[in-house]
């Protein structure tokens, strides 16, 4: 069953009454609860979530959320756990389109700098009439700027969070969507990079990456000034497929050229992935590892040698019959490991922490016990 077809047979079982939970987790070092359900805030439907750490020490969620993902009632919400508390405040629209669907909100905080908020406007029936617009707040996300248009050309979306380069440009993954069946990612669908130009204020973009079956949302980190690693999302359709895998690209001049996407090793269900360089030089990768169309189980792993291998692995989540989709992770000031994804057909927004150490003490544990 495709992503977006279990999307509308969960939103409809739970329209017809019934109910479902993630519970609390806890097991070594790892701790995954659920924060917004199909009750809250935001709608039935809660699905892309990201997550920043602010400058002031809270923690910003945002989600999109309506009556389903191609309702034109989406809109981009926001919720903060302020440093301290214990209680997510109740989600609350921070970009909203009348008459359309908003979707896919990405929270970054620029080093010393403002927090932006970058999301997609749906201009048609489905995401490849989509267009890139951001907001700014200089208050740690309490008010925002009015939207403005990062680029006019259908079909460009966003998903990841950008990273700040060495000259100070802000490089930003983005992806143009090709094709008009929801249930199938165009072969021409591609990733590319927005750079910001601090000097200029104004935006420019790479070249298109192209690879076997297309490739979409990218997620960057950076190896030295010059060298870049992304990962991108398989295009192609929703089932099994058991050539389906992670797509991989390169910059070697501080990412204004891209190498052609090609396959990794990791399988890819067409699902979202996020990769991140932590403050020790380590890199952290998240993904749903299966070749099945299912976005399940939900692995984390962890590179000592700039991504060349990757022989530590821990399975965050694996809980057949759900999904844990569109995971997101940073790397907060004390070291931990904070991530968010969505489960229970896209209805439910979860939290998730755990530090490097865990990732490399399951590896190590799943060694000995076999």
């Amino acid at each position: 069953m495709s992503g977006r077809l279990l999307t509308k047979v969960m939103l409809a079982v739970l329209a017809a009454g019934a109910s479902f939970s993630l519970p609390g987790l806890v097991r070594a070092g790892l701790v995954v609860e659920p924060v917004f359900g199909p009750a809250d805030p935001g709608g039935p439907y809660k699905h892309p979530a990201a997550i920043e750490e602010l400058a002031n020490g809270d923690l910003y969620i945002v989600f999109y959320g309506g009556q389903g993902e191609y309702e034109g009632d989406t809109a981009v919400y926001g919720s903060r756990l302020a440093k301290g508390a214990t209680k997510w405040t109740p989600p609350q629209p921070i970009a909203d389109t009348p008459g359309r669907s908003d979707g896919n909100g990405v929270i970054w905080q620029e080093p010393g700098g403002p927090v932006w908020l970058f999301y997609v406007v749906r201009y048609g029936d489905t995401w490849s009439d989509s267009v890139i617009k951001y907001k700014v707040s200089s208050d740690q996300g309490e008010r925002w700027s009015d939207s403005d248009v990062l680029t006019f050309e259908r079909g460009m979306m966003v998903r990841s969070q950008p990273i700040q380069l060495s000259d100070g440009d802000v490089l930003l993954p983005i992806y143009h969507e090709t094709g008009n069946d929801t249930e199938v990612v165009g072969a021409e669908s591609s990733s590319l990079f927005a750079r910001y130009d601090q000097e200029k204020k104004s935006w420019s973009f790479t070249d298109k990456i192209h690879s076997r079956l297309g490739n979409i949302q990218p997620s960057v980190a950076t190896l030295d000034d010059d060298r870049l690693l992304a990962f991108c999302r398989r295009g192609g359709g929703y089932g099994p497929l058991s050539d389906g895998y992670m797509v991989r690209t390169e910059s070697r001049d501080g990412g204004r050229t891209w190498s052609p996407g090609v396959d990794t090793e990791f399988p890819n269900p067409n699902a979202a992935i996020d990769l991140i360089k932590l403050a020790n030089g380590h890199l952290a990768l998240i993904y749903n590892d299966s070749f099945e169309g299912e976005r399940m189980p939900l692995t984390m792993r962890i590179s000592t040698d700039g991504g060349q291998t990757w022989p530590a692995a821990r399975e965050l989540v694996n809980k057949p019959g759900d999904d844990a989709a569109y995971p997101y992770i940073i790397q907060t000031a004390d070291g931990k490991i904070h991530g968010v994804f969505t489960s229970q057909g896209r209805s439910v927004v979860n939290h998730f922490v755990l530090d490097e150490a865990d990732v490399a003490n399951a590896a190590a544990e799943a060694t000995r016990s076999k």
